[in-house]
């Protein structure tokens, strides 16, 4: 499909000639020529932007000559211009767990317009979407040759339905490819694949146009992509939704957080090490809702591979997007991973030609900038519940037992005479288990071959996983070394660590397997399981029964260490309370020790063939190492050839049967996927945005809810009134599944809003998990206590604290939110992508002003909450809420709207995007 460009751009086109290739473009100098003002020192994440808006300018696109200016204006300023502007990516990307409920309102939504009376066609994709199945392999086998296939087995089984949909999906929708399962994960494939940089596609006119590679992606991770200087963030897949149907993102001109790398990285350190440390600075800084761009001598110094580690985890550090130019390594890069050469041609000659090349003389204007010397880098981890929280390696185990006192602390007072520790790492003795009083320390665990005993910071999993590090052949090359050099010595996995090897690409194999060194990750536990997301999304399996048995009879805190990016309570495993987040090579060394109250990095990790210690030195690889192999073993043959069928996949895959027809034939009885409610009985015209009225309070949260807190993705149990769901529906529970993998249903999902194990709502005294006072008072499940507010036709608020819906880009956090009757939440700030979500759900954001808190509210949940001047709100505008206390005693407090644009009115008068998209579409019938 050609692409569309406005109709007064004529003055900024130009033609570009690289190699033998000729195409128009639109020039930012030309725009300077045309007096629309000085773009020179625009950060060239924010000239991309630009260039969106040059090309559509007009033609009814909804931009205009001022919007350009703005851009001028914001480098006069300083690097401030909060203007509100259209943006249109040119391609979106998802992954399954949040492609097929995407996938279903697309398909809601033509049974939708039919029912409005206009054609079902207009529900199609006019920008190109592809989705990569990856999020759906669960860890079942391990640490053996069959893992991979039995794993795949199992996924098929497990996903069957969802799989089938989503085949046809691909049939009946233009404009939509699927990635079929086993090939990788989406932001590496985007990566290694997809991504090109430069677009280039023929407009109306039948001209062939270049254009900068941009997308947005149902996945926070999708940020990954800026690492080869591809624009792209996460959004929820409503927003997503939108954006192939041709809406425009609504967006204000953002601030751009320079960051400087300077130095080099020193023996012994990683990508892993750099990223944790560059995690904790932003965060400390706060950057939510701005860009980030990397800049520096240092980039001189910074393979690709390390880039995109630190353009993967801008959502953990909060900002939109972590920005890295196009510069030489920018090219070698799309040479080595495959690309065509007429296109590595044209990257070069555009980014020169618009200002976009990162040479010795580019110096932008930044909003505000920070400066990180990469020569001071030291080994570290993160954990053990947010990414943020960074701790150098020989730190880790003295902070560790830290962690141990204060949670022992905490749950009882009487288990702090139970509990003895020694040395400074907080190493616990060993002592027998006390009776059924207290809290106990350590569970002995018999097996078939023989005992061992658990404690305390116990590892029960050790996993390499994640796009964040699978995707870097310097880390992965690192680890296989690791464990060639341990296996060399006689060391091996400790017996009661689950350990794991999940690729993001098949490339990964090929190197390792050339390499000889997947033979040595084998010999020590580390088998291919998948290539998937799979521990880091929570799909990391059930562990050995006698080990999870002993964790819960014990009530013992045992850890996992994973080379994710995501370490949020309750996400990893229902059985261990501390995750970790580290380097591939530290996974596999920690998986040696199997104890986080080790001193890893000075301390003996065990005993070789011949009774000597051991320490981590003797077996981590040396720099020359890892660049040797990486050489020799990372080459564009292995790209081209794993890339080549990329669309295609295994016999299973294209053994899948599925319809042909515009619209779907909802199966009654399925589990997975079903009509959901949204656009049921609509009425062709918008209303009004409705005031809130006597609403009850549904849960009062703390700081950093995440949107794992707000709708998990992992396992749940029958007594969860999700699993109640399913076993009224005739599923066992060894068929659950996961709530990622029903997302597509939104009977379950509602059910699984709220509750995650680990959530807390102050309602409740200490309590853990998805609970709330009822309309009675009583204590119950969270969904039961909506639908019975539902029964009484009361509205419902949440109340939250600083970085409400933090992590994932998970729509479903606020899909569940509005199923179950939520009208407003009120935090005292929102991260970027949850914020947007709710509004496209018709939910109304509140931020606290003036000093005011949930705390010096005194909230306990039994208040009403009255929120009035609703009917014509203006973004960020100001409004009084009443809260009535149980006594009768009433406050009122100022919030703040969280409605930011004019057109996101438009969505919650609509009740939501997808209405607002929904209604036009109809009408344009």
């Amino acid at each position: 499909m050609p692409i569309t460009v406005g109709q007064d751009s004529a003055k900024t086109r130009r033609t570009l000639t690289a190699g033998s290739q000729s195409l128009a473009y639109y020039s930012i100098p030309a725009a300077t020529e045309a007096g629309l003002g000085d773009f020179s020192r625009l950060p060239a994440c924010l000239k991309v932007v630009m260039e969106n808006l040059l090309r559509f300018e007009d033609g009814g696109f909804s931009v205009s000559t001022d919007d350009i200016k703005a851009f001028a204006e914001w480098g006069a300023q300083g690097g401030k211009n909060p203007r509100e502007i259209a943006y249109r990516p040119a391609r979106v990307l998802m992954q399954d767990f949040t492609g097929v409920p995407a996938v279903v309102d697309l398909a809601a939504m033509r049974d939708g317009i039919l029912g409005l009376g206009g054609d079902a066609q207009k529900i199609n994709p006019l920008n190109p979407v592809d989705l990569v199945i990856d999020h759906s392999v669960m860890i079942d086998e391990f640490g053996n040759p069959r893992a991979f296939a039995m794993n795949v087995e199992r996924e098929y089984e497990r996903n069957i339905e969802r799989y089938q949909f989503l085949k046809w999906g691909q049939k009946a929708f233009e404009n939509f490819r699927v990635v079929p399962p086993g090939t990788g994960i989406c932001h590496q494939v985007n990566l290694e694949y997809l991504a090109q940089v430069v677009w280039s596609d023929t407009d109306q006119n039948g001209e062939e146009v270049a254009y900068p590679d941009t997308l947005v992606g149902t996945d926070s991770h999708t940020t990954m992509v800026n690492g080869a200087a591809v624009l792209g963030w996460g959004v929820g897949g409503i927003e997503a939704e939108a954006a192939m149907l041709g809406q425009p993102i609504s967006m204000l001109i953002p601030e751009v957080v320079g960051f400087e790398l300077t130095g080099r990285m020193m023996e012994g350190t990683t990508g892993t090490d750099l990223v944790l440390k560059v995690v904790e600075m932003l965060r400390e800084k706060g950057v939510v809702g701005k860009f980030v761009e990397f800049y520096g001598e240092g980039l001189d110094h910074l393979p690709l591979a390390d880039r995109a580690t630190i353009g993967n985890m801008a959502p953990e550090y909060g900002a939109t997007c972590g920005f890295f130019p196009i510069d030489a390594e920018t090219l070698r890069y799309m040479e080595q991973t495959g690309r065509d050469k007429d296109r590595i041609a044209l990257v070069e000659a555009y980014a020169k030609e618009n200002g976009m090349w990162r040479g010795d003389d580019y110096a932008p204007v930044y909003t505000d900038t920070l400066h990180l010397d990469m020569g001071t880098i030291v080994p570290a981890i993160s954990g053990p519940k947010r990414p943020q929280d960074y701790i150098a390696l020989d730190k880790a185990s003295t902070t560790f037992g830290e962690y141990i006192k204060a949670q022992r602390s905490a749950q009882d007072t009487s288990a702090k005479s139970e509990i003895r520790w020694e040395g400074e790492g907080g190493q616990p003795e060993p002592m027998d288990i006390p009776g059924d009083e207290g809290h106990h320390q350590r569970g002995y665990v018999a097996t078939d071959d023989g005992h061992y005993q658990l404690h305390d910071g116990s590892i029960v999993i050790a996993s390499i996983t994640s796009c964040t590090n699978t995707s870097n052949p310097y880390v992965m090359i690192g680890a296989g070394l690791v464990a060639r050099k341990a296996r060399a010595l006689g060391l091996t996995r400790k017996p009661w660590v689950k350990t794991s090897l999940a690729p993001g690409s098949q490339v990964v194999s090929h190197y390792l397997e050339a390499a000889g060194l997947q033979e040595d990750l084998d010999a020590i536990g580390f088998n291919l399981v998948g290539y998937g997301c799979t521990t880091c999304i929570g799909n990391s399996g059930p562990l050995e029964p006698e080990i999870s048995k002993a964790i819960n009879d014990y009530d013992l805190i045992a850890t996992s260490v994973l080379s994710g990016n995501r370490n949020f309570e309750g996400r990893i495993s229902p059985d261990v309370r501390a995750n970790y987040l580290a380097s591939p090579p530290l996974v596999v060394a920690y998986a040696l020790v199997g104890d986080m109250n080790v001193d890893l990095a000075h301390g003996v990790i065990g005993q070789d063939k011949d009774g000597n210690d051991v320490y981590l030195k003797d077996i981590w690889p040396s720099q020359a190492e890892i660049a040797d192999l990486v050489q020799k073993t990372v080459t564009r043959e292995a790209f081209q050839s794993k890339y080549a069928d990329v669309f295609k996949g295994d016999d299973r895959w294209q053994g899948v049967e599925t319809p042909d027809s515009e619209t779907y034939d909802w199966p009654p009885a399925s589990t997975y996927v079903q009509n959901p409610p949204y656009f049921r009985d609509m009425d062709p015209e918008p209303g009004q945005i409705h005031d809130v009225e006597g609403a009850k309070v549904l849960a009062i949260l703390g700081d950093m809810v995440t949107t794992d807190h707000i709708s998990p993705a992992g396992s749940f149990k029958d007594t969860t009134p999700a699993g109640k769901y399913l076993v009224e529906h005739q599923v066992p529970q060894r068929e659950f599944n996961s709530y990622g993998s029903r997302r597509g249903n939104h009977e379950v999902m509602m059910r699984g809003t709220f509750a995650n194990i680990r959530i807390r709502n102050e309602m409740l005294d200490g309590v853990e998990g998805g609970y709330t006072k009822g309309p009675d008072g009583s204590q119950m499940a969270i969904y039961d206590a909506a639908m019975a507010w539902a029964e009484q036709d009361r509205p419902l608020v949440i109340f939250g604290g600083e970085q409400y819906g933090a992590g994932s880009s998970r729509d479903w956090a606020a899909k569940g939110t509005a199923l179950l009757g939520v009208k407003a939440v009120i935090a005292e700030s929102f991260e970027r992508i949850h914020r947007s979500n709710l509004v496209g759900m018709g939910v109304i954001p509140f931020e606290f002003t003036g000093g005011d808190t949930r705390k010096t509210l005194e909230l306990m949940g039994e208040e009403t909450v009255d929120i009035k001047g609703l009917s014509d709100v203006k973004p960020l505008s100001e409004v009084t809420a009443t809260i009535t206390y149980a006594d009768g005693s009433t406050k009122d407090v100022t919030l703040r709207c969280r409605i930011d644009t004019a057109v996101e009115i438009e969505y919650i008068q609509n009740g939501g995007v997808l209405h607002y998209v929904l209604r036009n579409l109809a009408k344009a019938a």
